[in-house]
């Protein structure tokens, strides 16, 4: 069954840098599970993986305009280092989770001071072109409750 809108998808991927670096791989765990066509993933990634099916495997490079969108010059925040969470003794390049009004988020430490830290707000991989190896492990119809929240339930999806 190709992938098209409504349907669930769960893949295996890994995604590499422009210098080839490998930056994640889900390889080790549960694949992936996504709804298609609600945005749930990033969109070149989307795209790439509409019409294909189970046991599919392929390489996509997405430019940041359809990944994680282009690095903002003006995302450093100066924070309150007792709002990051994530280690004791924060230093500069280290990845730290901060609560928003938008929930959890990671954000990147950019200079530490005794009571403030300066972080940079942009996601780790904005302004990156990124490759994805893929591989599309199952393929299903969405159930009614999946379709009505808009996202996947049960492993590799959302839990209530």
């Amino acid at each position: 069954m190709p992938i098209e809108k409504n349907q669930v998808v769960l893949f295996h991927y890994s995604v590499r840098d422009e210098q080839g670096a490998e930056v994640e791989n889900s390889r080790g765990g549960e694949p992936n599970a996504y709804l298609h066509g609600h945005g749930g993933i990033i969109q070149g990634l989307e795209e790439a993986l509409e019409g294909r099916e189970s046991g599919d495997t392929f390489s996509v490079t997405v430019g940041p305009e359809k990944a994680y969108g282009p690095r903002k010059a003006d995302a450093i925040q100066r924070v309150p280092i007792k709002h990051l969470m994530g280690a004791k003794r924060w230093k500069a390049g280290m990845i730290a989770q901060v609560k928003t009004e938008k929930g959890p988020r990671h954000v990147l430490v950019a200079k530490v001071g005794h009571k403030f830290a300066d972080v940079d707000t942009n996601h780790p991989m904005a302004g990156k072109t990124l490759t994805f190896d893929i591989e599309v492990i199952e393929v299903r119809a969405a159930d009614a409750e999946e379709l009505a929240h808009g996202h996947v339930h049960g492993p590799g999806g959302h839990h209530h």
